[in-house]
């Protein structure tokens, strides 16, 4: 290995380290309570190394959310093996909730803090939020293979699939921020599969 190639790895692996770092504290803590200095202590960096791989709290919660969502697209592409279209939508839906479920702090960064798409509108890019976009388009690809088998009835496969993405977060939202508490806690699970299940139906016979 020659000393470029050397360095770069070097460098990949601080990168690596940090955000490492970053993630433990941000679950043990909360991401408002961490502060770059927290996490360079936390690996023994000085705050000035830190700096040189994220140049403020946005870009690092930026860089956290893009392993995130690389995770869920990846939870997604698991459900392409299933047949019939109409399954598959419900299989990349329960795949979201089990991500949601298992990664409650993730969800949090992913949906609701704006400080990583601060970092995103500071970047300024024609295509600035790659990772978000990936992990949508696969429920986009998963409308447009239904529409064309004739199971789903929409004009467009990218609208449908945003109405499907708002119907599954708004479920997921819901449950962990404790508003089902409306329903047992028998009933909670089985009634998100249900609603899940009666949207689906939904998109395949209208209203």
């Amino acid at each position: 290995m020659g000393i470029t190639e050397r360095k770069e790895r070097e460098k990949t692996e601080r990168r690596q380290a940090i955000l490492a770092a970053a993630q433990h504290l941000f679950n043990e803590q909360g991401f408002e309570k961490v502060s770059m200095r927290n996490i360079a202590e936390a690996i023994e960096y000085s705050p000035a190394t830190i700096y040189l791989y994220f140049k403020d709290k946005n870009e690092l919660l930026f860089a956290l959310q893009n392993q995130a969502f690389s995770q869920l697209k990846q939870a997604f592409d698991s459900v392409f093996d299933i047949f019939h279209p109409a399954e598959r939508l419900q299989a990349i839906g329960h795949q979201y909730l089990q991500f949601a479920f298992k990664h409650p702090e993730l969800f949090e960064l992913m949906f609701i803090m704006t400080g990583p798409m601060e970092a995103v509108e500071a970047r300024g890019e024609a295509e600035p939020w790659a990772s978000g976009r990936a992990a949508f388009n696969r429920v986009v690809q998963v409308m447009q293979q239904g529409m064309d088998a004739g199971v789903f009835h929409c004009a467009d496969a990218e609208t449908g699939a945003l109405m499907v993405w708002s119907q599954v977060h708004g479920l997921a939202a819901l449950f962990l921020r404790k508003r089902l508490m409306i329903f047992s806690e028998e009933r909670r699970l089985t009634i998100m599969d249900e609603a899940m299940g009666l949207f689906n139906k939904v998109l395949q016979y209208g209203l």
